[in-house]
């Protein structure tokens, strides 16, 4: 389990969470480093498709604009079906978080594919439960990870937009070093 720095911010919408990731991008964040995650709308307004064309997803529904424009600007996107949560999508590097946690095995006591992949991360269970919660109640996660620096960066931009919830995790062995001063 390699664990990293991060913080994540809860959105009660699209458009407050688009506008997040958007002013993170102005002041200069690396988009490589960032992540959002978001529960495909209700199954009456269900996904006519889904398709990786090169480095872009696209994808058709509801939020199709929401989430086309953030596939471009982020790295790496994926829809995941977890059973309850429901269908998810995601972009940024999570996916290959939630990916690796899947593919290691590492799908820890009662913990989702998302769950699994937030865990290998470094981010507690308790959180956990709180980030798949929110995701339930159709809010979307906006994280970012990299260095203490660049978290905390990015922490204080996202404050401004307001968030639900903001919440930093750091990494474990720097938390030790820090402690240990």
């Amino acid at each position: 389990m390699t664990k990293t720095n991060s913080v994540v911010a809860i959105y009660g919408t699209h458009t407050q969470a688009e506008e997040a990731v958007k002013e993170l991008q102005r002041s200069g964040f690396d988009m490589k480093k960032l992540s959002i995650v978001g529960k495909d709308y209700h199954t009456d307004e269900s996904v006519v498709g889904y398709y990786n064309a090169g480095d872009r997803m696209k994808y058709w529904g509801k939020q199709g604009a929401f989430w086309g424009g953030l596939w471009g600007m982020l790295f790496g996107a994926a829809f995941f079906a977890i059973p309850g949560l429901g269908p998810i999508l995601v972009a940024g590097p999570l996916v290959a978080w939630i990916i690796g946690g899947l593919e290691g095995a590492v799908v820890v006591g009662g913990l989702s594919a998302l769950g699994a992949g937030l865990y290998s991360m470094g981010i507690p269970k308790d959180s956990i439960v709180r980030y798949e919660a929110a995701l339930k109640a159709d809010k979307f996660l906006v994280l970012a990870h990299g260095t203490a620096e660049e978290v905390a960066a990015a922490k204080g931009i996202l404050q401004a937009t307001h968030p639900l919830d903001i919440t930093n995790h750091a990494a474990e062995h720097e938390s030790a070093l820090s402690s240990a001063r």
